[in-house]
């Protein structure tokens, strides 16, 4: 009977024993999931960052290119207005030879299907100049305005205010609301009178 009271009793040491054992190696499981846990807590924050990091480097990039994107857009839309500019003006430098020579024939008395064929020609050229947005600029009895009419001589004019167009020299031409070619004008100028000269004179004359 004692026997068997020692065996219980070992048994039941022997079973703390394992409980111990068993709470002990949770434990540890537990302390190493912890640190196993914070460690991958820290991992996913430098993860973030590094992913925040590489999309606002994305970020800029994309900015970047839209913004390198956009200036090559507008250096190549600048180059070919140029180039369109450079290629109308030619075009023009013709249409006013060919308006002096349809004015040689009309001065000289052509046939008149010629004039009339010359004068068709003229206006399809300027319609086509119109439908690619070129519009002729103002001039005749319009106000001088130096943006669009370069000046080149003087009438002396009482019957219309100073500074206004008088003749047209050369047509000027705007493209794209810029001026392509400035008109080349003739504007009007006060006929200026010396009153003092004048009194002098007719003084003068009263006296003789």
């Amino acid at each position: 009977m004692e026997e068997e009271c020692k065996e219980v009793e070992q048994v039941k040491k022997n079973d703390s024993q394992i409980e111990r054992d068993d709470i002990l190696r949770l434990k540890d499981e537990l302390v190493a999931a912890k640190e196993e846990l914070i460690s991958l807590k820290q991992e996913l924050r430098k993860a973030r960052e590094s992913s925040d990091n590489n999309l606002n480097k994305l970020k800029y990039m994309v900015a970047d290119f839209d913004n390198y994107r956009k200036q090559m857009e507008k250096q190549v839309g600048s180059k070919i207005e140029e180039n369109k500019a450079e290629l109308v003006l030619r075009f023009l430098n013709i249409r006013d030879d060919f308006v002096r020579a349809l004015e040689i024939a009309k001065q000289t008395k052509a046939e008149p299907v010629v004039v009339e064929g010359l004068d068709g020609i003229l206006k399809n050229f300027d319609h086509q100049l119109r439908s690619e947005g070129i519009i002729e600029i103002e001039t005749i009895e319009t106000p001088f305005d130096p943006n669009v009419h370069d000046a080149v001589s003087f009438s002396y004019r009482d019957d219309i205010p100073e500074s206004t167009v008088t003749d047209e020299i050369r047509k000027g031409y705007m493209l794209d609301n810029k001026v392509l070619r400035p008109s080349i004008v003739e504007i009007s100028k006060k006929i200026v009178k010396n009153s003092v000269n004048d009194t002098e004179k007719t003084e003068k004359g009263t006296e003789n």
